[in-house]
């Protein structure tokens, strides 16, 4: 073989050498070894238990996900505020953190399928006369919510003329400067409402205002969502085939009702 054409062969050979292990490391293809991202505390989706251990309905769903998908997965604590930056930045993999698809975050990452659907809800200390369908008798009032969140979207838009809003990091914020009197309103997660400050019992101080909410789509989304970063196509589909899954056999519903006692399953799981 004349030698051109023999070192020609050598670096086909090679290249088809090299090919297949970066290929499995590209953008597009699912990893073995996969980072999640939650936002610590918000119960009952994610907490510590007294030992310091990661516990909660994600915190469940997620490791059976992972099961069916075969992937080693890992979680990382990541605040709120950075929680998108962080993704994109490589800190981790995904984001499975209660967070909802919208317009907005879908111009930044990419979603699999809803798996939840949690309404939102307005408390206040028991026996306040506010009613929320009148702004004059909001005027001065102080009312709590997590930063960058839907609901701090809705409150914006719907409130931000009449009440006086309050920003925190985390939910367990809200809800502490609520409960200490500091702010009048929280508008907050349902389960987290019912988890952290025990509305709904009847000797509870702090009680649900006016009815559960959960529209327009245009500000809290189609329901929550994993979240990668948008070339990680083939993870996208791994969990949404994992999801499938969960669904097909019940296994979803189970560990729902281990936390609720209401039907989480956004609409087009039902």
């Amino acid at each position: 073989m004349p030698f051109m054409r023999r070192c020609g062969a050598l670096l086909l050979l090679a290249a088809a050498t090299f090919a297949i292990p970066l290929g499995a490391y590209a953008d597009n293809q699912t990893p073995q070894q996969v980072r999640i991202a939650v936002d610590v505390p918000y119960p009952p989706f994610e907490y510590r238990n007294a030992a310091g251990k990661l516990e909660g309905f994600e915190i469940d769903l997620g490791h059976e996900l992972c099961k069916r998908a075969d992937l080693d997965c890992e979680w990382v604590v990541q605040g709120w505020d950075g929680i998108i930056p962080g993704l994109l930045s490589r800190k981790y993999d995904a984001i499975m953190s209660s967070m909802r698809i919208t317009p907005e975050r879908e111009r930044q990452v990419l979603f699999t399928e809803p798996y939840a659907m949690s309404p939102k809800v307005w408390v206040a200390r028991r026996g306040s006369d506010i009613n929320l369908d009148d702004p004059q008798s909001l005027k001065g009032l102080s009312a709590g919510v997590q930063r960058g969140t839907t609901q701090d979207a809705y409150v914006t838009q719907r409130y931000g003329d009449t009440l006086d809003i309050h920003r925190y990091a985390t939910a367990d914020e809200v809800a502490l400067d609520l409960q200490t009197q500091r702010l009048d309103l929280a508008f907050l997660n349902y389960p987290v409402a019912l988890e952290t400050l025990g509305i709904g019992k009847p000797d509870s101080q702090l009680v649900q205002v006016g009815p559960r909410i959960d529209s327009p789509e245009s500000i809290f989304g189609r329901g929550n969502a994993i979240a990668v970063r948008p070339r990680d196509k083939a993870l996208a589909e791994t969990f949404n085939k994992a999801l499938d899954s969960v669904y097909a056999d019940g296994t979803f519903v189970r560990l729902m009702h281990q936390y609720f006692d209401y039907d989480l399953r956004p609409a087009s799981r039902k």
